[in-house]
């Protein structure tokens, strides 16, 4: 891809594979749990989705992950095991609302409520503490219910992080993000230059991965939820 007379390269966007809680809905956020057999397929599907998209492929200084488990076995099963850690593209700190669903958070606050349109710190205090839940193969996980990030706090990671990649996209680098699916919602809409609300609108599924660049100088989106 061209701008100008500029080789630009192209941001890879690639959410982590199925987990036990990306199936029942709940919010993960820090808590680290792992991939599910399904999850781990995923990674490597789309890492042969992503090599039949760009061949041309990625330096390994171009290749972000997030430090939490899901991402970091995702990346290595995709293809990409030499990565960086990359601490600002860790999933939303939820707080109180970790590993809950939003029926659940429904039916306990008696009424609707919306991450990003209401946020964490509308959750009662009741809501906080340590917990433990279990998944279907037994592992007990610790649930830390404390504090979150409001939305601005995440857009303002994501800033950062769009500052930090487009200069090395307008050099020519593919650049590859593997993360979360809040976080990179909200990577997209700051490399837009759009509200942080927008992501709300945004759907990004498992194991997808979505193709940004720059096009006549400005940030643009080539692909979503491929």
């Amino acid at each position: 891809m061209t701008d100008g007379n500029i080789a630009a390269g192209t941001l890879v966007l690639l959410r982590h594979g199925q987990t036990v809680w990306s199936q029942t809905g709940q919010y993960t956020g820090r808590t680290d749990i792992p991939l599910t057999a399904q999850g781990e397929q995923q990674a490597r599907d789309a890492g042969e989705r992503l090599r039949a998209r760009l061949p041309e492929g990625f330096e390994s200084d171009y290749v972000f992950c997030s430090p939490l488990a899901r991402a970091r076995r995702t990346a290595e099963l995709a293809g990409f095991p030499d990565y960086r850690e990359c601490p600002d593209i860790m999933e939303w700190n939820y707080g109180l609302a970790e590993g809950r669903s939003p029926k659940q958070i429904d039916e306990l606050l008696g009424h609707h409520w919306d991450l990003m349109e209401d946020g964490v710190s509308k959750l009662p205090s009741s809501f906080a503490g340590d917990w433990t839940d279990r998944l279907p193969d037994g592992t007990e996980i610790c649930v830390h219910n404390h504090g979150g990030e409001s939305i601005e706090d995440i857009a303002e990671r994501a800033r950062k992080v769009v500052e930090r990649v487009d200069p090395m996209i307008r050099e020519g680098h593919n650049v590859l993000l593997v993360a979360h699916g809040h976080i990179l919602r909200m990577l997209a809409t700051q490399w837009l230059g759009v509200e942080p609300i927008v992501a709300n609108q945004l759907r990004l599924g498992t194991a997808a991965f979505s193709l940004f660049g720059v096009y006549k100088g400005r940030r643009v989106l080539r692909n979503w939820n491929l």
